[in-house]
């Protein structure tokens, strides 16, 4: 069997993160989809609003960076929950059970959420500078060789051009 969703839309709430007994993150939020169509000349909207569930890393990651109309790409399971309410009834919904997810706001608009802040201004704040590429020393890799590495490179010989085999291809010969 197969059970595989992909939704784009916006989040209809805030994320809410709670912790299992474990300590694994499960977070919860609302995504708003919607299709266009016309019926008779007439444009039409349709909003499908559906719960999803991050868990784990994903659960964090989330509840960090998102907040209510973000815009978010999800891919993940569709999942059947069963519950009885407070009136005895029995209740179901189904729900999206969040495997990954693509944040599809420009960086404006995430820098306008309350608390979000990328890196490089938290480190700024706190007094740290990351050097630009001209103050970065190159890696070890790419410094002088040491002696026993130039005594091993001019240990090993290049192979002559004469043991080299040539090989003769007609133009002619080649499929493309």
């Amino acid at each position: 069997m197969y059970n595989k969703v992909i939704l784009v839309g916006n989040l209809t709430r805030d994320i809410e993160l709670r912790y299992s007994q474990g300590g694994m993150g499960i977070a919860s939020t609302g995504l708003a989809t919607s299709r266009k169509f016309t019926v008779n000349g007439e444009k039409k909207e349709e909003v499908c609003f559906v719960d999803i569930t991050f868990f784990a890393r994903s659960a964090e990651i989330a509840n960090q960076y998102l907040r209510k109309g973000s815009k978010i790409l999800v891919e993940g399971r569709l999942n059947f929950d069963q519950w009885v309410d407070q009136n005895g009834q029995k209740r179901s919904k189904h729900s999206v059970v969040v495997e990954t997810m693509q944040m599809l706001d420009s960086k404006n608009d995430n820098q306008n959420a309350n608390d979000y802040k990328p890196q490089q201004a938290q480190n700024q704040q706190q007094g740290y500078q990351q050097p630009s590429y001209q103050q970065q020393q190159q890696p070890q890799s790419y410094q002088q060789p040491s002696t026993q590495q130039q005594a091993y490179s001019q240990s090993k010989q290049m192979p002559s051009s004469n043991s080299i085999p040539e090989i003769d291809i007609d133009e002619d010969e080649i499929p493309f």
